[in-house]
C-alpha cells in the first residue's frame, strides 16, 4: 500500500502529464522545481526556463503521453521515480513518435513535493 507521501508523488506526475499535454505552463512552473534541470537522451541539459520555453512558443507539443511502470523510492524528503514513457510529439513541423526510459528525482520544499531533475535514456 502507497503512502500519502507515495500518492501525492504519483498524483504530481499525472498532473504533469496533463499539463505538458496541454503546455499548461502555470501548473509546470508548480511541478518543477525552479533549480529544475532535465537531460535528454543525447546528454543535453535543459533548465526549467527552457522546457518551459519551448512548451510556450510551441516549439515542441505534446499529442499524447503514455507512462508506464511508473514506480517510486521514497527517502523522507526526496524521492526516485522510475519509468518509461510512450509519446506522441511534434516538433518542427513533423509529428513523430518517442520511446524512453527516465529516472527523475523529487524533492519536498516547504511540504510541497516538486521535480529537480530528469533523466531520459533510450530503451535498448
Amino acid at each position: 500500500m502507497e503512502s500519502a507521501d507515495e500518492h501525492q508523488i504519483l498524483a504530481l506526475f499525472e498532473d504533469g502529464d496533463r499539463a505538458l499535454m496541454s503546455a499548461d505552463i502555470d501548473e509546470l512552473s508548480r511541478i518543477f522545481a525552479d533549480d529544475y534541470v532535465q537531460y535528454n537522451e543525447s546528454g543535453r541539459a535543459f533548465t526549467k526556463h527552457d522546457v518551459l520555453e519551448n512548451l510556450k512558443s510551441g516549439k515542441i507539443r505534446y499529442i499524447s503521453m503514455i507512462s508506464s511502470g511508473r514506480q517510486v523510492r521514497l527517502f523522507e524528503d526526496f524521492a526516485i521515480v522510475h519509468g518509461s514513457e510512450e509519446d506522441e510529439v511534434e516538433q518542427g513541423g513533423k509529428r513523430f513518435s518517442v520511446r524512453y526510459v527516465y529516472t527523475d528525482v523529487v524533492m519536498k520544499r516547504s511540504g510541497r513535493w516538486q521535480i529537480v531533475g530528469s533523466q531520459l535514456a533510450k530503451p535498448a
